[in-house]
C-alpha cells in the first residue's frame, strides 16, 4: 500500500513513517522543504513539496497530521489565522489531489485519516466527553471545526474518512513533555492554577497505532477520539511526572500568572475535557499504555 502523509517529518510522522515502512508499506511524505526534513525520516520516503506532485504515483491511503504548533506564540489574530490556514490549507490539498484523480480516472485512494485534536470539544469541566458530546464554542473548538470540514469533500468521491481528535502527545523528544521536563528536572514543576481541568493524552506509539488502525479498518469512519482511557487532571498529571522524575511538584502557577503571559492562549492550560476513546474501544482497538503511569515508566 502507498501511504500519502502530511505533517510526516512532524513528532508523529517520524514514529508513523518508519511503522508503515515496517510493515511492508510504501510511504510518501509531503513538505515544503523536502530538503530539509529528509534527515528526519527513513531514506525509503518519497518526499515531495506537494501533495499534487504525487498525482503519477496516486496513494491508496492519506494520513493528514500537517499544522502549525498551536501553543507555538501568543494568540494574535494574524497568529489565529495563521493557525488555520496551517490545517485547513493542507487539508485541502488533500482533497484537490483526490478530486484530480476522480477527474482523470485514475484510482482514489481508500482511506483519509484527518487530523484534528481535543480542542474541538472546547472547556468541557468535569463532564466526561465522548464523541457525540456538543462542544464548548471557543476559539479552539473554531479552528477544529474548519480544519475538521475541510475533509468532508472527500466523503463525496467515495473516500472513506475517520478524523482523529488527538489528545496531548507524550513521548520524550518533543510533544508536550518537551517544554514540561526541564522545570520538572529542577524541582520547580507544579500544577497550573487549580489543577482540577482534565488533560487527555496518549503515548506516541499508542497514537501511531491507533492512525494504522484507522488505515486498514475498512468500515471505520467518523469521528474518533485520539486519547488514553484514563484521563487526569492537571493536578494528577504533574504529580505523576514529578514522582516518575523523583522531584518534587511544590510550585503551581496561579491562573492569574498564566492569563497575564499568555493572554487567550491561557485557556490550552486551565481549560480541558475528560476525553474518552469511546469509539476506538468500541472496534477493539487496544491500548499499550492506557494509564499515565505505565506511559511515564516507558518513556523515562
Amino acid at each position: 500500500m502507498r501511504v500519502l502523509i502530511t505533517g510526516g517529518s512532524g513528532f508523529v510522522g517520524q514514529r508513523l513513517c518508519p511503522q508503515l515502512i515496517a510493515q511492508g508499506h510504501d510511504v510518501q511524505v509531503v513538505s515544503r522543504t523536502p530538503h530539509k526534513v529528509r534527515g528526519k525520516l527513513p531514506p525509503e520516503c518519497d518526499i515531495r513539496d506537494s501533495a499534487q506532485a504525487f498525482i503519477d504515483t496516486p496513494p491508496d491511503a492519506l494520513v493528514n497530521l500537517a499544522g502549525e504548533s498551536i501553543a507555538a506564540k501568543r494568540w494574535s489574530a494574524e497568529q489565529k489565522e495563521r493557525l488555520i490556514r496551517s490545517r485547513v490549507d493542507s487539508t485541502q490539498q488533500l482533497v484537490a489531489l483526490c478530486e484530480q484523480l476522480a477527474a482523470n480516472g485514475q484510482p482514489l485512494p481508500a482511506v483519509l485519516v484527518s487530523g484534528s485534536a481535543m480542542g474541538y470539544y472546547g472547556d468541557q469541566g468535569s463532564k466526561v466527553v465522548n464523541e457525540a458530546t456538543p462542544p464548548h464554542d471557543e476559539f479552539a473548538h473554531r479552528l477544529c471545526a474548519q480544519w475538521e470540514a475541510a475533509a468532508k469533500p472527500v466523503e463525496a468521491l467515495g473516500v472513506r474518512l475517520a478524523i482523529l481528535r488527538i489528545g496531548l502527545v507524550l513521548e520524550a523528544g518533543g510533544g508536550t513533555l518537551q517544554k514540561m521536563v526541564p522545570p520538572f528536572k529542577l524541582g520547580l514543576g507544579g500544577r497550573f492554577g487549580d489543577g482540577q481541568q482534565f488533560m487527555p493524552w496518549v503515548h506516541r506509539d499508542d497514537l501511531v497505532a491507533a492512525i494504522i488502525f484507522l488505515i486498514n479498518g475498512s468500515g471505520l469512519s467518523g469521528v474518533f477520539n485520539g486519547s488514553a482511557p484514563h484521563p487526569v487532571t492537571n493536578a494528577e498529571f504533574t504529580q505523576a511526572l514529578a514522582r516518575q522524575l523523583h522531584r518534587p511538584a511544590i510550585f503551581p502557577v496561579p491562573a492569574l500568572v498564566l492569563k497575564a503571559g499568555f493572554g487567550e492562549m491561557s485557556q490550552l492550560l486551565l481549560t480541558g475535557a475528560d476525553m474518552r476513546p469511546a469509539r476506538l474501544l468500541e472496534e477493539g482497538f487496544s491500548f499499550q499504555y492506557p494509564t499515565l503511569s505505565k506511559a511515564l515508566a516507558a518513556i523515562f
